[in-house]
């Protein structure tokens, strides 16, 4: 069968980007211009650009045209990256300690010597067992509140929250209303449920509440999903005026909160949780995995009871419960103090690393959370980040730019440096290496 002249023209610009006849970062011409080229129509011409965008041989920015990808660099730059072969790791936050490795030492001896380790071998309830989520409730209670422990659920981890949600309590089509930059693994998890993202805008990770009313407005939302207390990837901390305004919106429109505090830890001082001030509609999403270990794959939800029937389903046909032997483990460590040690431990960490990346940044903006181990970068206009990924790949560093946080069709021309898991001995070399691509990119 013939193939359509879109998929043709399509595959022969795939050819020489292939064989290099079109560099990595090369301007296309526009649709219409192309069009002209191989006298075709506009919409052929629109067609084979999808196409091309579909196959991740070119990227699209809003105002300044079609460039041709970089094929070494993953197309979902920051969701499936790894930073393989040897480089230095600013995609993904993994903080740590040598003193880690001896926690978990400890915790395991306290474990074997506890008595009852063959109920560890046996299913669990599928949202925890009594004794943990209350041990969790009741750890939780300053920041949030009384929490009762039966609307308390054991996942495995926060990402597993997050999917719970959207297989428990979300359906194919459903919009739900998002930061314009938000945390990359629940845009995943959306496309895997088939959720419509509407993108809110918002001030530095602060989402505005007069435009999400605009939203509701205009068409039927289901949920909010929101970071008010450090937002990933930018830091931030809503007021407490913002966030009731919001709360009052969802209750005017019926909608699902969902908060989103991998990250609230970080902040020492932070105003009432979205689950205290509405939680009726909230579900609270947290979990261990910063705080303890990445490796550690144990969260939590707090949703409101008539909630819980879904969600359970949803853990039991997904892992049908979380591991015994994790939960175990980081109950004990929330009772005789050691996560409370762990978490002071990390914020003064990213105290020091966000010192460090202000003062090798200075004269530029960078958005962050002043105990956070990232940093949000903002390049100048004109200026494009996949060419500063390039050129820091090949000076062997990870990096990332915004498009995996983007909810919009414009993605913002940025890097997002995450910096908790760079030994620290090497992080100043780090920081100057990406400071010298980004001088270098400015001025060409």
């Amino acid at each position: 069968m013939k193939k359509a002249r879109y998929i043709r023209l399509a595959d022969l610009v795939s050819t020489a980007i292939q064989e290099g006849k079109l560099a990595p970062g090369t301007k296309l011409p526009t649709h219409r211009a192309f069009a002209e080229q191989f006298n075709v129509a506009l919409a052929t011409a629109t067609r084979a650009y999808g196409e091309l965008e579909r196959r991740d041989m070119i990227v699209g920015e809003a105002g300044r045209g079609t460039f041709v990808r970089d094929l070494g660099l993953p197309p979902t730059l920051g969701v499936r990256q790894t930073a393989s072969n040897g480089l230095i790791d600013l995609v993904f936050n993994m903080p740590g300690d040598a003193a880690d490795a001896d926690m978990l030492r400890t915790g395991l001896r306290r474990l074997a010597a506890a008595g009852d380790l063959e109920a560890m071998l046996r299913y669990q309830p599928h949202g925890g067992r009594t004794h943990e989520r209350r041990i969790i409730a009741e750890s939780l209670a300053a920041t949030l509140g009384s929490i009762d422990p039966e609307c308390l659920l054991v996942t495995s981890g926060g990402q597993h929250g997050l999917a719970t949600i959207a297989l428990g309590l979300l359906g194919r089509g459903d919009r739900i209303a998002t930061d314009t930059l938000t945390y990359p693994g629940f845009k995943s998890i959306a496309a895997l449920q088939g959720l419509d993202l509407v993108p809110v805008e918002g001030r530095h990770g602060v989402m505005e509440p007069d435009d999400l009313e605009r939203k509701c407005r205009a068409r039927k939302l289901r949920a909010v999903y929101l970071m008010p207390t450090v937002h990933n990837p930018l830091g931030s901390v809503m007021d407490e005026a913002t966030r009731l305004r919001l709360v009052e919106i969802a209750r005017a429109h019926d909608l699902l909160l969902i908060e989103d505090a991998a990250y609230a830890f970080l902040e020492p001082d932070p105003p009432p949780s979205l689950i205290a001030l509405a939680p009726e509609r909230t579900i609270h999403v947290g979990g261990f995995s910063k705080s303890l270990a990445t490796g550690l794959r144990l969260g939590y939800l707090i949703a409101p009871m008539t909630h819980t029937d879904r969600l359970l389903e949803a853990i039991r046909a997904t892992t049908w419960n979380a591991p015994a032997l994790i939960s175990g483990l980081v109950s004990g460590w929330v009772e005789d103090g050691t996560l409370a040690n762990s978490e002071e431990t990390r914020r003064r960490d990213g105290a020091e690393r966000q010192q460090l990346c202000q003062t090798v940044f200075d004269g530029r903006s960078i958005l962050s959370h002043r105990n956070a181990g990232f940093a949000w970068l903002p390049l100048e206009k004109g200026v494009r980040a996949e060419p500063i990924v390039t050129r820091l790949k090949e000076r062997g560093i990870s990096a990332s730019g915004a498009e995996p946080f983007a909810t919009t069709v414009a993605v913002p021309q940025a890097l997002r440096l995450a910096f908790g898991g760079v030994p620290k001995d090497e992080l100043e070399e780090v920081f100057q290496i990406v400071r010298k691509a980004v001088d270098r990119a400015s001025m060409s």
